[in-house]
């Protein structure tokens, strides 16, 4: 069974959602604050955490940062907070999605299996691709998905690794947002540029000298983004 740690200090919400997706077949262990949400998660193996915000001894976006120190399973917040600006720090911190209260238990499911698939797919990766893409000093490894830059290891979220490749696979090509959220999300794009837009930026932060002044990953201004013109450094 497919195991899933909730966040969630509202008992009732906590308790719907848990008897909701056990009946889906999910293995649910559910944690009211910040602190055994860590104590869990590190006690045991997940594919997917659901993370309220707003919960006690630490905070969502603690918890968030402490996962994302050494990890990449996919995290969706489930939040009362549905600013852009709360939406945007959430997917810069490391989130996967983002689902603002109230919520339907459909909507929550969709997701998760959406975010698992996905992960899945990057975990597995395909046999057909090539193996090794390089661009300048980025090398990407298919069969492991492993990213280096000048021989360093950069630790990628799935969505900043299918991202990458889809810009190092098709260097010539310019991609839109909402062609990127379409390849990557695989889901319809409903006009949110939030979701790309933080991405980018965050995947820009690993792999640029300078971010301000992005060489591999160039907005093309008014239509999207495109590889940079690299030159091969070996």
């Amino acid at each position: 069974m497919i195991k899933i740690l909730l966040v969630e200090d509202d008992i009732e919400i906590s308790t719907m959602l848990k008897n909701f997706l056990t009946t889906e077949n999910f293995d649910v262990v559910t944690a009211l604050d910040g602190e055994s949400a860590c104590k869990k998660f590190y006690e045991d193996r997940f594919s997917l955490v659901l993370l309220d915000l707003m919960i006690p001894k630490m905070s969502g976006m603690e918890v968030m940062s402490k996962i994302r120190e050494n990890n990449t399973v996919p995290i969706i917040i489930i939040s009362a907070k549905d600013t852009d600006s709360d939406k945007a720090l959430g997917l810069g911190l490391g989130a996967d999605d983002y689902i603002t209260k109230p919520f339907s238990v459909t909507e929550v499911l969709a997701r998760i299996k959406a975010n698992i698939r996905r992960s899945t797919q990057y975990t597995c990766g395909t046999t057909h691709q090539q193996t090794i893409i390089k661009e300048g000093g980025v090398v990407m490894n298919l069969s492991d998905y492993s990213v280096t830059k000048d021989g360093s290891h950069i630790e990628l979220t799935s969505k900043e690794f299918e991202i990458l490749k889809l810009l190092m696979q098709n260097p010539k090509k310019v991609y839109t947002k909402e062609q990127i959220y379409s390849l990557v999300w695989k889901d319809a794009y409903l006009g949110d540029e939030n979701a790309v837009n933080v991405h980018i930026s965050r995947l820009r932060n690993k792999i640029e000298d300078n971010p301000r002044n992005p060489q591999y990953i160039v907005t093309v201004w008014g239509i999207g983004y495109k590889l940079g013109d690299m030159k091969d450094e070996r």
